[in-house]
């Protein structure tokens, strides 16, 4: 889930930055330390959107640099347990495929990647047995979020599933919604034939 988290810290402001207006300066400093910045607490930092409040700053003795107490906001994407989430297909290796959310990727295990027998070929393709349904590197497709781990925290890791009903490969969905809505409708003009014939 993305959220706007509004965050209060004391920016450092080294001296070779002091020729630049307090703003600008603060403002290159919060997107330093927290741009990419990974926790439990936040999830993935996406961007900074804006510095509010910028309060005097302090010089600490021995350091040289001001510390100015900042209000700020930040755009994070909170990975939560049973999430929706769309993506693009990144890379698929023999063990799984590789998944772009836009803010960080997610793995999507092979035997989770649709509900059938899958192999993997070297043209980097997840082909379905007996659906005949396949997954490649650019494909567009939906997920759920099973898997959440911060142990790394340089290196989180997420694990999807694409093996329930309406997850998988976009296209391939609104293909089988057409076929769907194909038997739906033969199946109701097969009933109101016999009707007419009794």
């Amino acid at each position: 889930m993305f959220y706007q988290v509004k965050v209060r810290d004391f920016i450092r402001v080294p001296p070779s930055m002091f020729s630049l207006s307090k703003r600008e300066s603060v403002l290159a400093n919060i997107k330093a330390s927290y741009e990419n910045y990974i926790s439990r607490e936040f999830g993935f930092v996406i961007n900074i959107i804006d510095a509010g409040d910028i309060k005097e700053g302090v010089i600490v003795p021995g350091d040289g640099a001001a510390y100015y107490d900042t209000a700020f906001e930040l755009l994070t994407f909170k990975p939560e347990l049973n999430e929706l989430v769309y993506g693009k297909i990144r890379d698929i290796t023999d063990f799984g495929a590789f998944v772009d959310m836009g803010g960080t990727e997610g793995m999507v295990h092979i035997s989770q990647s649709m509900d059938d027998f899958v192999s993997f070929s070297k043209e980097k393709v997840l082909q379905g047995r007996k659906t005949g349904q396949s997954l490649k590197v650019n494909d567009k497709c939906k997920a759920r979020i099973i898997a959440v781990s911060y142990k790394d925290m340089n290196n989180p890791k997420i694990g999807l599933t694409m093996r329930q009903e309406g997850l998988g490969k976009l296209d391939g969905q609104e293909q089988q919604k057409t076929e769907s809505n194909k038997e739906a409708k033969a199946e109701s003009k097969k009933e109101s034939k016999e009707e007419k014939q009794k």
